[in-house]
């Protein structure tokens, strides 16, 4: 494990501060997966989401909604079950452009398009239908996983019990922000 930690520090280090946009380190019990973030097309849900991140507010969360061909679902449960505290919800960003397409991540929310807080999902395929279309609210995508989709696959292929809950936990152990794991390398 501290080897793969290593090739993902060096990668981080490497390839992702040529870029732009802000990229996070996803560490799950399946393994990790890096995201970058797109703040100029979605910027009040990616601050809302690196709020959680600078506050460990995903840290020893859970995939609690796995549904093969779809999407996994996390970031709202603690590994007890209990829900996890949020913050104010964020106003939908669901018309920036972007399109849930496989390996993006978006933001759950309920039927009110502005109700999104805490609870993310990454999309296991292009999923069109979650997108804005003529007067209806779509689901806010804000990111896209860079690497590590083979750990998305891998969380999407486990059995599910009722209410598409993984019947092996998987865990979030935490999502750390590149900058931060790069200045621990120096």
């Amino acid at each position: 494990m501290k080897h793969l930690l290593s090739i993902v520090l060096i990668f981080i280090s490497t390839s992702v501060f040529s870029n732009e946009n802000p990229t996070v380190l996803m560490e799950t019990s399946e393994g990790p997966v890096i995201i970058e973030l797109y703040p100029t097309l979605a910027p009040k849900t990616v601050a809302n989401f690196l709020h959680y991140v600078q506050t460990d507010g995903f840290k020893q969360t859970t995939f609690h909604r796995v549904i093969n061909h779809f999407m996994i679902q996390g970031g709202g449960f603690e590994v007890s079950g209990k829900a996890a505290a949020t913050f104010a919800a964020v106003e939908n960003e669901s018309r920036n452009g972007l399109s849930n397409k496989r390996g993006t991540i978006a933001m759950a929310r309920t039927n009110n398009p502005d109700s999104a807080t805490r609870q993310f999902f990454i999309n296991h395929k292009d999923n069109d239908f979650l997108n804005a279309q003529d007067d209806r609210w779509g689901y806010s995508v804000f990111g896209k996983v860079i690497n590590g989709m083979e750990v998305v696959d891998k969380i999407a292929s486990l059995k599910t019990g009722a209410g598409d809950k993984p019947l092996h936990t998987v865990i979030i152990k935490s999502i750390s922000a590149a900058k931060e794991l790069h200045s621990n390398t120096d």
